[in-house]
């Protein structure tokens, strides 16, 4: 299965992801900003389970078994732009600002901000089309969710 996915996303042409791909490519997106600090935990783990139920329509055992295998996919993945593009591509344009919000979510849930953190997202807004301003309204309305 992961190297099915794997060939779609590393292919000079991607496919156009399947629903089911598309899921499992933004939940290793997901993975990847959670471990772009260096500290990957059960509570980010949690926090992407959540996130992954909520978007999806999921219980907490699918979400929990789609998380894990985003783990072993974001492990194996080349790099970022390719599930970007895939999210991009299968996503209407409208709801990839809610995309924006889950990733904001969980860089912002653990209360701290890593620079590093920061520069992934700076780099996945554009590549999902999302602009600046757009990133920031989206970081806002997670900001006011979280302390509301």
């Amino acid at each position: 299965m992961f190297e099915a996915l794997l060939n779609r996303l590393t292919g000079d042409t991607p496919d156009q992801l399947e629903a089911t791909d598309a899921r499992l490519a933004l939940a290793a997106l997901l993975v990847r900003v959670a471990r772009t600090d260096g500290t990957y935990d059960a509570s980010e783990a949690d926090r992407i389970d959540h996130i992954l139920a909520r978007r999806y329509a999921l219980s907490d055992a699918d979400a929990h078994t789609l998380r894990v295998e985003a783990e072993t996919l974001e492990t194996e993945a080349p790099d970022t732009v390719r599930f970007t593009r895939s999210i991009k591509d299968h996503t209407a344009h409208e709801d990839r600002d809610s995309v924006m919000e889950d990733i904001w979510e969980l860089a912002l849930a653990d209360g701290a901000r890593s620079d590093d953190e920061d520069s992934l997202i700076r780099m996945i807004a554009p590549l999902l089309g999302i602009n600046d301003r757009d990133s920031a309204l989206a970081r806002q309305r997670v900001i006011e969710r979280l302390n509301g």
